[in-house]
């Protein structure tokens, strides 16, 4: 299987709207938006970031014969530090690495073009899988001295 990974360009923000709206079905406890609300927006905001092709807010995708199978969005803040934001990997491709090459291009990009130092990001507690993958990518808790109940871990990635 060959996977191509790059970011998206703006004719391909119809694509990230699908593949982000399945992700809020596939694992509405794994994002801060849910379905209802996407799907009644008429633009979501990375569709506008996508479109207007902004630096600084990019969506990295997978694709597997041209179509979407996997997504990052990446986004460098006000004290240019990367931000990872709705990592989704369709079901069928799980298990295959995408997951980790989405999170190393869009890191790669940002050290190469912005010179962050550190990326992070926040995966619900109970998404086993995701907190796997990030730790397999070289991020850390930084809450640690949060309790068992917290639904939300913040992890860092420092280059």
């Amino acid at each position: 299987m060959n996977i191509e990974y790059r970011k998206l360009v703006p004719y391909e923000s119809k694509m990230y709207r699908e593949i982000r709206l399945e992700s809020l079905l596939q694992f509405p406890d794994s994002f801060e938006t849910n379905y209802e609300e996407a799907v009644n927006t008429e633009k979501l905001r990375m569709e506008i970031d996508i479109e207007n092709q902004n630096p600084k807010k990019s969506v990295w995708g997978a694709f597997a014969d041209q179509k979407l199978v996997g997504l990052c969005a990446f986004v460098i803040d006000d004290n240019n530090m990367g931000n990872i934001y709705q990592m989704y990997v369709k079901k069928d491709f799980q298990g295959k690495n995408i997951g980790s090459e989405l999170i190393q291009s869009a890191i790669q990009e940002g050290k190469e073009k912005f010179n962050i130092a550190e990326v992070s990001l926040e995966v619900a507690s109970k998404n086993h899988s995701a907190y796997s993958l990030y730790k397999k990518n070289g991020f850390e808790e930084t809450n640690c001295e949060s309790n068992e109940t917290s639904e939300i871990l913040v992890m860092k990635y420092t280059l």
